[in-house]
């Protein structure tokens, strides 16, 4: 996630060895804290970290900002984050940390942020327009009822007004003037997602495809990523995505293409069936593998490469000697994971790796599969998943050959039950193991 932060730390917040995780993670987490500790107090001003879309924020992270805010002086640090309504349900890791650092007397608090009024409307297409408020005002007016306040939906509007000449500069007046009584007429969808895909609909089909094929690798792309499909795949995108930078859609920087919004995003991806959108993470995720076996030190690359093929159509692939070539790639990326302490996504490659292997992996394959729910079984117990380490565990234990291969589990399911708080299990399963 900063990985110009290993210049400072160094490598000591990864992996040694056969450290347990758990520790590793620790100190992960420790020598972040004090980074940032460091810098609180060498400035007479507070620290503020602002956090945008928490509810994609995954296990670790969220561990990461909770051991900051109880750690960290209120008077040092403020941390601000903000969540779409109605996409985290009770249980998500957010509403757990609020809890917890709630109890233990950290000031949280929850600012619920409504879409803007008929007065903030005006004001911003006030300054927009650089007119006074009094002449917007009917504008304004129409502008508030298409589109409920929606901050991103009112700036597509005005953008799309622009377009279609409903909204243009004047030279003899000077000034910007626009049609009210057309305006008003036109039919404009009610929601903002429907709104961006007729946005995106009237673009040419190239730029079309080509945000069609970035919406698949999520809100950013590196430009690396893009160089591979062209000469690999004989596409052409970057023309297109440079006029979809110029129409406001995306934003380049550096060498990142990014989505102005995860609406946008959405709305792109949407627009691929879901069979397509299948066939095409897995024709995206096989070149960029292909790419990644020339150069093994681009870890963002074999991420990005057999994301693409996990999010692919499995089914498509039948070969068993393939399959097994994907569950290997897979155990790559989740032990370059977890030499970065991120054990949450390690355990998502381990087991898409674990998911291509043949019905009977354990007489075809069994070196691979035994690493695999090996692998699996320490990254559950490291981000504290008991029961997907005792799934994980009634497997290894049914299909090891030999009592040692068994071990490693065993181990991570008494440490498990241990840190649990249940001593007795634990001793009782220690001293079955030492029998």
């Amino acid at each position: 996630v900063i990985p110009n932060l290993s210049m400072i730390v160094g490598d000591s917040g990864g992996l040694h060895g056969k450290e347990d995780c758990v520790d590793a993670q620790e100190r992960l987490q420790y020598l972040l804290c004090r980074f940032v500790e460091i810098i609180s107090i060498s400035t007479k001003k507070p620290l503020i970290l602002f956090l945008d879309d928490l509810q994609w924020a995954d296990r670790a992270s969220v561990a990461v900002i909770k051991r900051l805010l109880l750690t960290l002086s209120a008077s040092r640090f403020l941390f601000v984050g903000s969540y779409r309504e109605g996409e985290m349900n009770e249980h998500h890791h957010v509403w757990n940390m609020m809890s917890t650092i709630s109890d233990l007397g950290v000031n949280a608090r929850v600012i619920q942020m409504s879409h803007l009024n008929r007065d903030v409307v005006n004001d911003m297409i006030s300054d927009m327009l650089r007119l006074s408020p009094r002449l917007t005002r009917p504008l304004a007016d129409i502008a508030y009822h298409k589109t409920k306040g929606n901050p991103l939906f009112l700036k597509r509007l005005m953008i799309s007004l622009s377009k279609d000449g409903l909204l243009r500069f004047s030279l003899s007046r000077r000034r910007w003037v626009w049609d009210e009584e057309k305006i008003q007429s036109r039919k404009i969808p009610d929601d903002v997602a429907t709104f961006l895909t007729s946005a995106i609909f009237k673009l040419s089909p190239d730029v079309q495809n080509a945000l069609c094929t970035l919406s698949c690798f999520g809100a950013a792309t590196d430009e690396a990523v893009i160089d591979v499909l062209e000469t690999d795949l004989g596409v052409n995108l970057k023309n297109a995505l440079e006029y979809a930078v110029s129409e406001g859609f995306l934003e380049k920087v550096d060498r990142n293409y990014q989505f102005s919004h995860d609406r946008v995003q959405e709305a792109a991806y949407n627009m691929l069936g879901f069979e397509h959108r299948a066939e095409m993470h897995l024709e995206y995720g096989i070149a960029l593998c292909l790419r990644t076996a020339k150069n093994d030190n681009d870890d963002s690359l074999l991420f990005t490469a057999v994301n693409q093929i996990n999010r692919g159509n499995l089914s498509a692939i039948s070969d068993s000697n393939h399959r097994s070539m994907i569950a290997s790639l897979n155990l790559q990326a989740g032990k370059k994971a977890m030499s970065m302490s991120d054990f949450g996504l390690a355990l998502s490659f381990f087991e898409h790796g674990s998911s291509f292997l043949c019905q009977n992996h354990w007489n075809d394959d069994y070196d691979l599969s035994l690493e695999l729910f090996d692998c699996s079984a320490k990254c559950a117990y490291a981000i504290g998943d008991h029961m997907r380490l005792g799934e994980i565990s009634k497997q290894v234990l049914s299909g090891a050959r030999s009592f040692g291969d068994k071990l490693n589990v065993l181990y991570h399911s008494v440490s498990s039950l241990f840190d649990a708080s249940l001593m007795n299990e634990a001793i009782d399963k220690g001293f079955w193991v030492l029998s």
